[in-house]
């Protein structure tokens, strides 16, 4: 895995050590994803988190910003084998 392909959980970019989970690059996944401890959040916090995101900044309504987020989410390595 290289740096381009982001966050494991959501695939958001990850360019600075403030933008990785407890502002620590080692961690796979990013700040939405991640606890301030720095544990991955559960699958439903990153789906809930995500389809907010998808609701403010695309204008979708509450069901299609969770298929949306869902159908991104199955695709990242974190949560494929779900």
């Amino acid at each position: 895995m290289t740096p381009d392909d982001g966050c494991i959980s959501c695939g958001m970019p990850m360019r600075t050590a403030q933008e990785h989970a407890a502002g620590d690059p080692d961690k796979p996944y990013c700040v939405h994803c991640g606890s301030e401890s720095g544990e991955l959040k559960s699958y439903d916090e990153v789906l809930g988190g995500f389809a907010g995101f998808l609701r403010r900044t695309q204008g979708l309504h509450e069901d299609a910003a969770r298929q949306t987020a869902a159908d991104i989410l199955a695709t990242r390595p974190a949560w494929s084998a779900r």
